[in-house]
């Protein structure tokens, strides 16, 4: 007795995993809503960056022209 085995091609192999894919995409992306910003406009203008000691040491020690 034969038995039937059903082959899967290349392309049908590609199909399904490029489906699989572009579907646990479009989960991942829907499960999590969307954050208002909280930040004001005077907050996201502030200056952030500050050279502190620990800064200046990482420059001198890697060697980054001082300014």
């Amino acid at each position: 007795m034969k038995q039937d085995q059903k082959k899967v091609g290349r392309r049908e192999f590609l199909r399904a995993l490029g489906a699989g894919a572009g579907a646990a995409a479009a989960s991942s992306t829907m499960a999590t809503p969307a954050a208002a910003d909280s930040e004001t406009n005077d907050q996201r203008r502030a200056a952030r960056y500050k050279e502190t000691e620990h800064v200046k040491t990482f420059y001198r020690v890697n060697r980054y022209p001082a300014k």
